[in-house]
């Protein structure tokens, strides 16, 4: 497939998106076409599976099967057990997201009169249902596990009454019916998992602060998926503790040559459902991610694995419990001190750190005042330098290149066995970005430049320094980027004598209007002005 016609169709994906833009907002109405682009994609799968690998030698179509009659009865029941086994769920040839859009275009009903759409809501509720409930005894049965919830096509903003929503719902399914998602084509070429990440990163544009729940900017996620993998190309394991749509996940694996195992975990129930349609829909095996929904802090899901790589943007400064009792938690102990309750940052540097295997490395998102900030995150943060030695560097960013805040904000960098050990490496890249309209944006020679910069560990004047510890201790473990980076830009001299000329100059003009004027209204007969 062509650049053009992978952009043609994210294109059509976010027009039809866009016929649900006035009914409700961002969020809302991202809910319901990623659900329906999902039920369509898990359609589309089931029937290539079917009949590229079940049906081939009958010379029969999936979805030409049918399901009343002995014969078909028989065949559906091996493909559905098939399935089960491979894809992870099933859906009956009736359930098929052409049958119903089908249906739904009134194309169906030979005998319909009039221009309405037929009614498929209830069927498409069942339909949705009965995915969910396909999976239950199977090992899938989790991922799977109240998927659609967020897909109420009960609700009002879909419409006044229920003719309405469902002209509406119609609508949509027979513009998407239209599209093909091309899972025949390229197969190394992710076509719809990146027209689902555009989506996303579209409604995250204009979801405002709610953006930073759920996405991550692509260019962030590159730049943290190549730091723990630009050493390291095959991983057992990737781990991100506040993993939102699962794109920094993806991406890790996109930038990895191999990835076994994927772990994520997030609080927020519709963006969990949002991250595991989005592991399956990029064709990540139902058995090798692990996304479990809870607060990562107070209830960690994960507890006694340990990850390769661990890659997180958690939410800034976030407000957590800090509650005494977690002073005897193994991810918190040892420090002694615990975050505040106000400021849960160094809460999940804590965590992610007690996950990461001894070969492992991770790469946080955080906010600049980490480095700096005293009282119990200076403790924390001397204790990770002078005690542990894991920070192995500091990136400052620019600011301005997240949804829904413009704070300048770092990458931290860590690991539990240092190559280079007497040292922490500082980058300022604050200043090397593009301006497209209000949003700063990293452009690959701009990551490309981070990353070459990390892996040969070089001071270059006005961008990186390699600063030993002994002069980290100097400076009381205070981690402010212009400590160690000199970005200081001095000022053209000013000439003063140059100056004085201009002003003698620019004085004698201006006599010089003063006099023609004052003659001018000597002419007039009036007074001069003063």
């Amino acid at each position: 497939m062509t650049e053009a016609q992978r952009r043609l169709l994210q294109q059509q994906l976010w027009n039809i998106a866009n016929t649900l833009r006035g009914k409700m907002n961002a969020d809302e109405f991202r809910d319901y076409i990623l659900g329906f682009i999902f039920y369509k994609y898990l359609s589309e799968k089931i029937a290539r599976y079917c009949d590229n690998e079940l049906l081939k030698a009958d010379g029969v179509k999936f979805i030409d099967l049918d399901e009343h009659s002995a014969a078909g009865q028989v065949m559906i029941e091996a493909a559905r057990e098939a399935a089960i086994d491979e894809l992870g769920y099933f859906l009956k040839p009736s359930e098929l997201f052409h049958a119903i859009a089908l249906k739904g275009s009134n194309r169906q009903d030979r005998n319909g009169e009039g221009d309405s759409y037929n009614f498929i809501l209830g069927d498409l509720t069942k339909i949705l249902k009965n995915i969910e409930q396909s999976t239950l005894g199977h090992d899938s049965a989790d991922d799977f596990s109240n998927l659609f919830e967020d897909l109420d096509l009960t609700s009002s903003k879909l419409g006044a009454n229920e003719k309405a929503k469902n002209e509406l719902v119609a609508t949509v399914l027979v513009h998407l019916d239209k599209i093909d998602f091309k899972l025949d084509s390229d197969s190394k070429a992710d076509v719809l998992g990146d027209a689902y990440e555009y989506l996303i990163g579209e409604f995250a544009s204009g979801a405002g602060k709610k953006a930073g729940e759920f996405y991550t900017t692509q260019p962030v996620s590159t730049l943290l998926a190549k730091l723990v993998t630009c050493n390291r190309r095959h991983l057992k394991s990737v781990y991100d503790p506040t993993c939102g749509s699962g794109s920094l996940l993806l991406r890790v694996k996109r930038e990895a040559e191999q990835v076994q195992m994927i772990y994520g975990q997030e609080l927020n129930r519709t963006t969990y459902n949002l991250a595991r349609m989005n592991m399956i829909l990029h064709d990540v095996h139902y058995a090798d991610f692990d996304i479990k929904q809870d607060d990562t802090l107070e209830h960690p899901q994960h507890l006694g694995l340990q990850f390769d790589a661990i890659v997180a943007n958690p939410p800034f400064s976030a407000h957590w419990s800090a509650n005494p009792l977690f002073m005897s938690d193994d991810r918190f102990s040892q420090y002694g001190r615990l975050a505040p309750g106000t400021k849960a940052d160094f809460a999940f540097v804590q965590h992610m750190l007690s996950h990461l295997a001894e070969d492992g490395s991770m790469a946080v998102v955080l906010p600049h005042g980490v480095l700096f900030r005293g009282a119990a995150e200076g403790h924390i943060r001397r204790y990770l330098i002078d005690t542990l030695n894991v920070l192995d560097a500091v990136i400052g960013l620019p600011a301005n290149i997240f949804y829904g805040t413009s704070i300048p904000t770092c990458v931290l960098v860590l690991k539990k066995c240092r190559k280079y050990p007497d040292d922490i490496l500082f980058i300022d890249a604050s200043q090397h970005f593009d301006k497209v309209k209000t949003q700063n944006i990293l452009r690959p020679a701009h990551i490309d430049k981070i990353i070459a910069t990390y892996k040969a560990r070089t001071n270059a004047d006005k961008y990186s320094h390699v600063a030993s510890l002994n002069v980290i201790a100097d400076n009381a473990y205070n981690l402010n980027i212009p400590r160690y980076v000199d970005t200081f830009e001095a000022e053209a001299e000013i000439d003063l004598a140059a100056i004085s000329v201009q002003l003698a100059t620019l004085k004698a003009a201006s006599q010089d209007t003063d006099r023609t004027i004052a003659a001018f209204c000597q002419e007039l007969g009036i007074a001069p002005p003063l």
